[in-house]
């Protein structure tokens, strides 16, 4: 434990140094190839460095923040897009890297009082929201230690609910971090997806909006538009679908290949594309029909999730076994518990009591 959190220091020091070269690089060169050219040996760096990391709870967020995130975001800041290049005010160093690797954007009003911009905020929830989540792992997690007597699918279930409210849970941590120590606003990432009513509602306006907006700058609206002189404005789209969740995909293999250390066996991949597809034929029905078709909301719903939890248990979750994610964060909470134990004992606070005293 002790070299992993060391390791993930210089992790995170290596990339502060390699961002605050790429704020350099955005004051003295214009927007375009020389930029990107500029700024490719960061992003190739930012894929290599949670490498060093091999623990779900700091390697896991690390690979989401760097490799994703960050190196999105300074693909579209090569060319002059993006949150990065949002600014006519070159960003200060610290909230260009804020920006970079963390869920969150600036505040639209930053002159109206913080708690008014708390209560308003994009993506904000309640206390009780988040209350009523945790509440159901505390619920839940016992079960997880009858699991070999469980249906294998039931565990599945039970691992996505925990995937789920966890990711969540971080990033709501982490972005409201930014929001009242940096002062700037939480950006949505969950909006209660089980409550979507299609696959479009689904993936667009409410799993992962940070990953979708992102996603949409740097896949979707280039192959849309390169797909519109193709094949016309009407079907553009569809490219434009399909590009985007074959590079999720890909991505969630890489991020896997982080965390577990195993060769990819690529059903992440076919179940991103699987999605893409589908919400390809939802995008062409919608137009065949007009918007004229439409079911009933209970029905809509239940349809979209019963979808999304059946694909995902064939194909996504057991993959979270693959990689051995249980064990893991098992074993690294037993190893943090040890840690603390071990080097935060009650002769270390005495002595350390003395010490001040003294000092």
């Amino acid at each position: 434990m002790e070299g992993e959190i060391k390791n993930f220091f210089m992790v995170w020091a290596s990339a502060l140094l390699s961002l605050w070269y790429c704020h350099m690089v955005g004051k003295i060169i214009s927007k375009g190839a020389i930029r990107f050219f500029a700024v490719l040996p960061v992003i190739l760096f930012l894929f290599f460095l949670p490498l060093n990391l091999s623990t779900i709870f700091l390697g896991g967020p690390t690979s989401f923040f760097l490799a994703w995130l960050a190196n999105f975001k300074l693909l579209l800041f090569a060319f002059g897009h993006g949150p990065l290049s949002a600014y006519p005010v070159p960003l200060s160093f610290p909230n260009f890297i804020s920006l970079a690797c963390l869920p969150i954007k600036f505040r639209q009003s930053p002159d109206k009082p913080a708690q008014e911009k708390i209560s308003k905020g994009s993506g904000h929830k309640s206390s009780l929201n988040y209350g009523l989540k945790i509440a159901v792992l505390a619920m839940t997690a016992p079960i997880y230690l009858q699991k070999d007597h469980i249906h294998p699918k039931t565990v599945l279930l039970l691992y996505a609910l925990y995937l789920y409210i966890g990711l969540e849970l971080v990033l709501a941590v982490v972005a409201a971090f930014a929001r009242v120590y940096l002062r700037l606003e939480l950006e949505p990432q969950f909006h209660e997806p089980y409550l979507a009513t299609s696959l479009q509602d689904f993936w667009g306006r409410r799993w992962n909006l940070m990953v979708t907006s992102i996603l949409h700058q740097t896949v979707y609206s280039p192959v849309t538009s390169i797909s519109s002189h193709l094949i016309g404005k009407k079907w553009a789209a569809l490219p434009g679908v399909l590009a985007s969740f074959l590079v999720s995909g890909i991505m969630h293999e890489l991020i896997f290949y982080y965390i577990g250390r195993k060769k990819p066996t690529w059903e992440l991949t076919c179940f991103f594309f699987v999605h893409g597809i589908s919400l390809a034929i939802e995008i062409v029905i919608k137009k065949a029909f007009n918007g004229k078709c439409r079911q009933p909301t209970v029905v809509s719903r239940l349809s979209a999730l019963a979808f999304v939890v059946a694909t995902a248990l064939w194909l996504f979750m057991p993959q979270v076994i693959y990689a051995e994610f249980d064990v893991k964060a098992r074993r690294e909470c037993i190893a943090f518990i040890n840690f603390v134990r071990d080097n935060i004992t009650t002769d270390s606070w005495f002595k350390s009591f003395i010490t001040l005293k003294k000092g």
